[in-house]
């Protein structure tokens, strides 16, 4: 382990949450891990691709960036996740993580 500088190594009990829900044209499945690791922000994963973000109020705002992260090509379905994690994704004040 000489190799390494360790950044973090931290042991914690986070809440997990899965939903699954469909829209007219799509079903989405998420794990969100709440978490006060990063800021505060939930991690988001898609249970489908795999793919996972860390999101913030002002992140769900950015439809762009919603699309790019998750691979959604339809504006629609990526303003139907904004409403979604708009109603599943708490307000997060910013947390100072390193002290």
């Amino acid at each position: 382990m000489d190799l390494f500088d360790k950044l973090y190594d931290e042991h914690e009990r986070v809440k997990v949450r899965f939903v699954g829900f469909t829209t007219e044209h799509t079903r989405y499945d998420f794990g969100i891990v709440y978490t006060n690791m990063f800021f505060g922000k939930p991690l988001v994963i898609c249970m489908q691709t795999g793919r996972s973000t860390l999101l913030d109020p002002k992140d769900i705002e950015d439809i762009e960036y919603l699309q790019n992260v998750f691979r959604i090509t339809d504006k629609q379905q990526a303003a139907d996740l904004v409403d979604f994690f708009h109603a599943t994704l708490p307000e997060v004040p910013f947390i100072t993580q390193y002290e």
